[in-house]
């Protein structure tokens, strides 16, 4: 590993979040991954926050597996294997002692991430700004700035739609139509047919808008609140599309590895030093 004392933490390990730890760890990063005892990844197959529920997971030959023990963290992140542990409230943050931070929860609205939570503190798009609430930012808005660092200022809003795909926005994500527990009743990468029944929260059926490939849909048994988002439908029909990191999430995971570099390079005579 060409970084072993460098220990990168991150906040979520969903899909976009997933493109920045393959990012790290194939670059020679030690990671380690915080993520809810519930993860909200939608896109599962392509998420190391799969790693809660299914105890291992896999990406592109980067192997993920839950553990539920502070200390054995830092030895599963220095073997170069990406240790997911169940803490959405960052307890073990001060106790991990990570040298960067990337919060990569994509809640799109200012967190309580603090500049303090390491020397070098990263945000990943919306509710990020450089010099308040972490050292840089990476925008995630799709355009010519997608995965770019800003270390001043902050990243483009949130535009509120999604990436259109083949004229479809807004209606290929599928959303909860009520607060309940989801019971899902289709498969990631299968393809479906319009008004086909995806889901159901209590009473209430998620159906399909139109036919396309099922690109993911949050794990079965996760509570669920109105209006959140809980699938994503791929007009193009492609099994391979749902199994495949995306390009976007590339890209960000292109960004922090620029911004870790770049902070290192700065400070390569002080390298705990904080970012100014």
């Amino acid at each position: 590993m060409l970084f072993p004392e460098f220990l990168v933490l991150i906040r979520g390990g969903g899909d976009l979040a997933s493109g920045t730890i393959l990012r790290l760890a194939r670059a020679g990063f030690p990671v380690v991954v915080l993520e809810l005892d519930y993860p909200l990844a939608v896109r599962r197959e392509v998420a190391f926050a799969s790693a809660v529920q299914r105890g291992e997971f896999e990406l592109e030959g980067v192997k993920g597996v839950r553990t539920d023990s502070i200390e054995s963290a830092p030895a599963f992140a220095e073997a170069g294997i990406i240790p997911v542990l169940v803490d959405p409230a960052g307890q073990s943050i001060p106790l991990l002692n990570p040298q960067v931070l990337v919060d990569a929860r994509m809640t799109k609205s200012r967190e309580e991430s603090s500049r303090d939570s390491a020397p070098l503190v990263v945000g990943l798009g919306p509710g990020f700004s450089a010099g308040v609430n972490c050292h840089a930012v990476v925008e995630t808005n799709r355009g010519p700035y997608l995965g770019r660092v800003y270390w001043r200022g902050s990243a483009e809003s949130n535009t509120g739609r999604p990436d259109a795909v083949m004229g479809r926005d807004y209606d290929r994500v599928l959303r909860s139509p009520g607060d309940g527990i989801i019971e899902v009743h289709a498969e990631i990468g299968d393809v479906v047919v319009e008004r086909q029944t995806i889901a159901t929260v209590g009473d209430n059926a998620v159906e399909a808008p139109f036919g396309g490939a099922l690109r993911g849909i949050i794990a079965p048994g996760t509570p669920v609140t109105a209006g959140m988002k809980i699938g994503d439908i791929d007009p193009r029909g492609s099994r391979e599309y749902c199994f495949s990191v995306s390009d976007k999430s590339l890209a960000v995971g292109g960004g922090v590895l620029e911004a870790i570099l770049t902070w290192l390079n700065r400070n390569s005579s002080e390298p705990s030093g904080s970012q100014s």
